[in-house]
């Protein structure tokens, strides 16, 4: 009975706690948003061209990339001056058709709405956009369409299209953290920013289920497809807060490089291999969180499980002492976005399975930043030189104790509290 009512506190905790950015507010139930983009009816009643237009619901992202490219330009432009809502949110599209439709819908949307004004200025790369509900929206830094390396970041709760501009720190909000990354990536990568699932208002009921989490995961398993049937590479995810649950729940459907979690309540698995993913699934979590405080349970639908930088959940854990807060994770300066740029970069280390399975302590020595690809070549199994000696290398004592530390770009060291240990060079 003890036991009981224990369980029914830390689950009253989990239902009362978990959140995303916005604090300590009661959150209000959502509707979640689902089913094809608006504009959808009178997309499938025009026949033209040809034999019909593909389903924007039933199609697969594959599908409609294949019928685009047999469209002429002219045809292209034409379907996108007269479907606009459809074209801009429709995910297998040419980018370069859906910046051009959004723009066009974010046009006619602004004229009776002022939260959508300042998405509508001109020289914004939005590659998706419902206004329906509190609204949904992508925005694309960098060029989507040159770029050798992508990354999607998925926030948590209290974001949609009337909050995506929000005035808040440069680095906290969806704008800030793809921003930030893609600026300190540079070269070569893109980022979006991707609020594209109803995500729970406030501290709520919404919050600590998975209901909104998994509307969103169909969502972003489609985005994501989308992508690469347009031609783009493969994606790394980064998910803050409640969009880690999304994450999770998507994570054996995305066919992604890497799966970056920071300030998660839980992913709703066990471990990595709940996932089910072939992704590469890194953790992050700073000492000043307050997600740290909310109960890693999961019982009758509420919480969300373990806590993804336990040793035990067996991710690569990312070194996050200098983040400050819930939403400091991409602050310039911290350890924590070092390790965001070298993943979104394509130069974090690949690592090795510990013996007898992908264990945290084989992961947790890897250095999660090496020099890229092009500067330093490869053995035939993808490690950089400076990765084989830091294995093959050193006394067996030093790698005996592998699973004490954690580790940094740039070669530093730190033990799992996020101290530089002896001998390491800051």
């Amino acid at each position: 009975m003890r036991r009981y009512a224990r369980a029914l506190v830390a689950f009253a905790l989990a239902a009362g706690t978990v959140a995303g950015t916005a604090g300590w507010v009661s959150g209000d139930a959502q509707q979640a948003l689902t089913g094809p983009p608006p504009g959808s009816a009178q997309w499938r009643a025009d026949r033209t061209p040809g034999g019909g237009l593909p389903d924007p619901e039933r199609a697969t992202p594959g599908e409609v990339a294949r019928f685009f490219a047999g469209l002429s330009a002219a045809e292209q432009r034409r379907l996108v001056a007269r479907h606009p809502s459809v074209v801009g949110n429709l995910d297998g599209a040419p980018l370069e058709l859906r910046y051009r439709a959004n723009a066009l819908a974010l046009a006619l949307a602004a004229e009776d709405d002022p939260r959508f004004r300042s998405l509508a200025a001109p020289g914004r790369r939005i590659l998706a956009f419902d206004p329906r509900g509190r609204g949904q929206v992508a925005e694309v830094f960098g060029d989507l369409r040159t770029a050798h390396r992508v990354s999607v970041v998925v926030p948590g709760s209290d974001n949609d299209a009337g909050t995506f501009d929000r005035k808040v720190a440069d680095h906290g909000a969806p704008v800030g953290m793809a921003r930030t990354l893609q600026a300190e990536a540079g070269p070569g990568t893109a980022v979006v920013a991707w609020v594209g699932y109803t995500t729970p208002v406030g501290v709520g009921i919404d919050a600590a289920t998975g209901r909104l989490a998994q509307a969103g995961a169909d969502r972003l398993t489609r985005f994501t497809e989308g992508l690469t049937a347009d031609g783009l590479p493969e994606a790394a995810v980064f998910c803050h807060s409640y969009g880690s649950v999304v994450c999770g729940l998507a994570a054996h459907r995305l066919a992604v490089t890497d799966l970056v979690v920071l300030g998660s309540p839980g992913m709703r698995a066990d471990d990595v291999a709940g996932l089910r993913t072939n992704a590469r699934v890194w953790a992050a979590k700073d000492p000043t969180d307050w997600i740290d405080n909310v109960p890693n349970v999961r019982f009758a639908g509420l919480g969300h499980g373990t806590d993804p930088t336990d040793p035990a959940f067996g991710a690569r854990r990312v070194p996050a002492d200098e983040a400050r807060g819930h939403a400091g994770y991409f602050a310039p300066g911290t350890d924590s976005l070092r390790t965001f740029v070298a993943i979104a970069r394509g130069t974090g280390a690949r690592g090795t399975d510990a013996p007898g399975g992908a264990g945290a302590e084989a992961d947790a020595r890897v250095p999660a930043d090496v020099p890229a690809p092009t500067d330093v070549p490869a053995s035939a199994d993808g490690q950089t030189p400076e990765r084989v000696r830091a294995s093959a290398e050193g006394p067996a004592s030093e790698r005996a104790r592998a699973s004490e530390d954690v580790w940094a770009p740039e070669g530093v060291r730190v033990s799992a509290g996020g101290r530089v240990r002896e001998g390491a060079v800051r």
